[in-house]
């Protein structure tokens, strides 16, 4: 898993008269997680459909927007960073207005204003129906009315056609110590089941083949709209969507005490749901668990985990842990390591605490210092390297659907896909070597045979008859900047 590419591509406006209003040429630099991406490819679709140009180009741009991320530390920084690179094609490019978007807005917006001079207009998570006006340099007044995107929403596609997130929740109502998404996101909310389903169907006509399901708390869908086991009707019924090709249906980000056996029988029962699991839980310890105000502990997850693989055979499990969180003793990092080493998870994220001031962590006492976080790190991923290591090397010789993304990311000699094991962007990859019957092309979902394995990533040969009179995928025009390594989305 490779870092993303320092540079940051964009979309850009420039002034054209066209029937009475300005065209303007709009870049975009989108960071931190999927939910964010999806807001940047709103906020595209309200540009677009008013005229505005979008460019990839930030030396062309005439606007320039940065949608931030704001969660941890490090997060901020590259976002404030981002800020001051983009802001300086006022200077060397066409941008005349640059506007900052996203959570860091929510955190900080007297902050940005005061400190960011070269900040022109400030647009909140609440606010993306406003983005037009920022970027034509219109007045308005900011709102905190509560926003979340619906079927009939303008959207571009920033993925890479064949693949989409499609966000059906926003918010959060859970306590966790460690975080502060609430604060700025707001209360939990779901959007209207068949506005979702509208979504896809579209979604799936314009020729994608793979739909990621995304929310603070996917599991939590529909409780506020009083549908119990939410999620599992709502799998079920993208699940029956009527495409002329093979698709993909996953969701992630699930909690796992709202994981039911409704929803574990769902996806085990349509072949359209891809067999695999994202469940941040965090940590093992009960006693470091009490403290991030999570609950549970190791007896209970191993206990669920089996269940899960009872239910779903072959399902891949994806989490993430913490460490170093205050109060975290040594002996609780030992069972974090024996409960990663008995869980045997497909994939591992380990993430540094990182001390928010306005989460409720930051008042606990117990701090760990940052050589025995960063120690910690490196051990627990050196114990999960050695499981994803054995999982793979066990694949080798298996056969499996592919979804064709390209040429690789690492080299154009090769060729790269995701198994239904692999989420995009956080989790490995595919590299193809060889093709043994007709020729490739993006969005294909192929038959793969793994041939070599690594610690994340699998090589192999693609086989088989492609399909045929799929619709043409053409490639994306509006590339856009997700920066950060893979893999270091933090989940909640």
């Amino acid at each position: 898993m490779t870092p993303g590419a320092a540079g940051h591509s964009g979309k850009v406006i420039r002034a054209t008269l066209i029937a009475g209003y300005f065209c303007l040429k709009i870049g975009f630099v989108s960071l931190g997680c999927p939910k964010n991406l999806v807001d940047s490819e709103v906020m595209m679709g309200q540009l677009a459909a008013h005229g505005h140009q979008l460019t990839a180009s930030p030396e062309e741009a005439e606007v320039i927007v940065v949608n931030t991320c704001s969660f941890i530390n490090p997060a901020k920084q590259e976002s404030v960073d981002t800020i001051i690179e983009m802001g300086r094609y006022k200077e060397l490019g066409q941008a005349k207005r640059l506007v900052v978007a996203g959570c860091l807005v929510e955190r900080f917006r007297d902050e940005i204003s005061a400190n960011l001079p070269e900040v022109d207009a400030l647009v909140g998570t609440n606010e993306i129906e406003k983005i037009v006006e920022a970027c034509e340099g219109e007045k308005f007044t900011p709102d905190s009315t509560p926003y979340l995107y619906h079927d009939l929403s303008p959207r571009v596609l920033t993925t890479g056609r064949y693949s989409a997130y499609i966000k059906i929740a926003e918010g959060c109502d859970h306590p966790c110590a460690f975080c502060v998404i609430p604060q700025f996101r707001g209360a939990f909310r779901s959007r209207r089941f068949e506005s979702i389903v509208s979504e896809a169907t579209r979604l799936f006509g314009q020729g994608v083949r793979e739909i990621n399901l995304i929310g603070q708390d996917t599991t939590s869908y529909g409780e506020d709209l009083g549908i119990k086991d939410g999620l599992a009707h709502l799998l079920a019924r993208l699940a029956q969507i009527e495409t002329p090709f093979e698709k993909w249906v996953r969701f992630l980000y699930c909690y796992p005490n709202r994981v039911t056996q409704q929803l574990l029988d769902t996806i085990a029962e349509h072949a359209a749901l891809v067999k695999y699991i994202d469940m941040p839980l965090q940590h093992a310890s009960r006693n470091v668990l009490k403290r991030m105000r999570r609950g549970q502990h190791a007896d209970a997850f191993l206990k669920l985990l089996e269940r899960m693989r009872a239910t779903i055979p072959g399902v891949a499990i994806r989490t993430s842990m913490i460490v170093g969180f205050p109060g975290e003793t040594q002996a609780d990092f030992e069972e974090l390591v024996q409960f990663v080493e008995a869980a045997q998870f497909d994939r591992l994220g380990v993430f540094k605490f990182s001390d928010e001031e306005t989460a409720r962590s930051f008042e606990l006492d117990q701090k760990v210092d940052a050589r025995t976080i960063n120690n910690r790190q490196r051990r627990l991923m050196a114990v999960q390297r050695k499981i994803s290591r054995k999982i793979n090397k066990g694949l080798i010789g298996r056969e499996f659907p592919i979804l064709v993304e390209g040429p690789s990311a690492e080299t154009d000699l090769l060729w790269q896909g995701r198994l239904p094991s692999q989420a995009p962007e956080i989790d490995g990859v595919c590299l193809i070597n060889d093709v043994s019957d007709g020729a490739m092309a993006k969005g294909q979902i192929r038959r793969f045979r793994i041939t070599e394995a690594h610690d994340y990533d699998l090589v192999g040969e693609v086989f088989g008859a492609p399909e045929t009179n799929l619709p043409r995928i053409p490639d994306n025009p509006f590339p856009i900047l997700n920066a950060g390594p893979r893999a270091q989305h933090q989940h909640i």
